[in-house]
């Protein structure tokens, strides 16, 4: 008897092409969710946009509406009063104004006191401090507190060291006694002086920390080489380090300059700028918030020490660009 061989099971059917009862339908992609809500972009608006519209407002638009003032006669009582004159301004101020070239020297000569003492001054701080020395934050915090406080609070602190009668300077060189006082805020000959030693006090602060970042990023491997060579600490700061601090020396020198072209609030609370301590700012505020009212000849001024701004400013800019892209 013979065996039949088994047959092989045969393959099913492939189902009917068409929707069956448990097909779904593929689904579309959709775009990405929204993350803010119309609050979150109303809230957002908001924040940048009222900023910008104050920043636009207060800044860039009064300083064209000064700009376009400084050729006009006005006395700030109404619009109708605004008589265009050119650049009679300019020349009643280059020629004729006995203040003027005088506050222009007093600002000159707070540019140069402040770059030839406080400044070296404040570098050498942030060396000393960059030692890791004890207790360097309590020096730090020391130094810089000057700088944080403002400049009216320092003015008046100042006001009671040179005061004749009161003040520490009279009463340890004994010139507090009537018959021998010394006016260190009424004489034309001391007053300026006087007001650049306060203001050095805050400007040695403010170059410490500017300085002693930059020593921060210094590399280190530049000093051990250094020491190494045989090189003494003088010789490695003056050829090594002081070279690589050629940004923050660019930086010193203009925030510098802008600090002297500013110069207002100490010798406004002094003595409200005279008797010898004339300034470009003092005039422009006597002109324009004075008793005189000359708008427009306030503004004029005002223009010039805009433009000395800028003369120094745009080619900080420029070249600082001009560094990013080669980077």
């Amino acid at each position: 008897m013979t065996a039949t061989p088994a047959k092989a099971p045969e393959p099913a059917a492939p189902p009917a092409p068409g929707p069956g009862p448990t097909s779904r339908p593929a689904k579309t992609p959709h775009g990405h969710r929204r993350l803010l809500t119309r609050r979150d972009r109303i809230t957002l608006g908001l924040m940048a946009g009222v900023p910008t519209i104050l920043h636009v407002t207060l800044v860039w638009l009064t300083a064209l509406a000064s700009i376009a003032l400084a050729f006009t006669t006005w006395d700030g009582i109404g619009f109708g009063s605004i008589k265009w004159v050119g650049l009679q301004n300019f020349r009643e101020l280059f020629t004729s104004n006995p203040q003027f070239w005088p506050a222009v020297e007093h600002n000159v000569i707070w540019f140069v006191v402040l770059i030839l003492l406080p400044t070296p001054f404040g570098l050498f701080l942030a060396v000393q401090l960059d030692k890791k020395i004890r207790f360097s934050r309590v020096y730090q915090t020391a130094f810089f507190l000057p700088v944080v406080m403002s400049l009216a609070v320092i003015g008046f602190v100042w006001q009671l060291i040179y005061n004749p009668d009161t003040g520490l300077i009279n009463s340890l060189i004994g010139a507090n006694k009537p018959g021998h006082y010394i006016d260190w805020i009424g004489d034309p000959d001391l007053n300026l002086w006087a007001v650049l030693v306060a203001a050095s006090w805050r400007h040695a602060g403010y170059m410490m920390i500017l300085y002693l970042a930059g020593l921060k990023g210094v590399d280190p491997a530049l000093r051990e080489a250094s020491a190494l060579d045989g090189a003494s600490e003088w010789q490695t700061f003056k050829n090594v380090i002081f070279p690589t601090l050629r940004p923050t020396n660019t930086v010193v020198l203009v925030v510098t300059i802008i600090e002297a072209l500013r110069a207002f609030d100490l010798v406004f609370v002094f003595n409200k700028g005279a008797q010898g301590t004339e300034l470009l700012s003092i005039l422009v505020t006597n002109n324009i918030i004075g008793e005189s009212s000359r708008i427009g000849y306030g503004s004029a001024i005002a223009v010039v020490l805009l433009v000395i701004s800028l003369a120094v400013i745009i080619p900080y800019l420029i070249a600082t660009f001009r560094k990013e892209r080669r980077a």
